[in-house]
């Protein structure tokens, strides 16, 4: 349970820095504490997109992960970005990111930061 909310707080950290890096990723609310629970939600919608949908795209496009030797991932990546995107505005979330190249460059930023942000912080069940 632990590791769980370690994670899912990384990836709202990540999302927040992706906001706040790309003016095409927007967050909007009233107050702080709305942004932070709809960051948190969103990371919530984020890491469950990550965990059912992308393996099965990675399934089925494992030819250009070979082929590009891996940098298909920024695709994939782009893509899981941008149906968490799309989900948040179903369940009414205010985070948007606006067109393909910004959710390439949204995912490498989320990536890089989710990383670091794993790294330093515990890893305990």
């Amino acid at each position: 349970m632990m590791n769980f909310l370690v994670k899912t707080l990384a990836n709202a950290g990540a999302l927040g820095v992706a906001v706040w890096l790309l003016q095409d990723i927007t967050l909007t609310g009233e107050s702080t504490g709305r942004k932070v629970l709809t960051l948190i939600l969103v990371a919530l919608v984020f890491g469950l997109v990550n965990a059912v949908v992308k393996p099965v795209v990675q399934l089925f496009t494992f030819p250009l992960f070979v082929l590009t030797l891996g940098l298909f991932t920024l695709v994939v990546n782009a893509l899981m970005l941008l149906l968490t995107s799309w989900l948040a505005d179903k369940l009414d979330l205010s985070f948007h990111v606006e067109g393909f190249w910004t959710a390439v460059l949204g995912a490498l930023i989320i990536s890089v930061v989710s990383w670091a942000l794993n790294v330093v912080l515990p890893d305990r069940d």
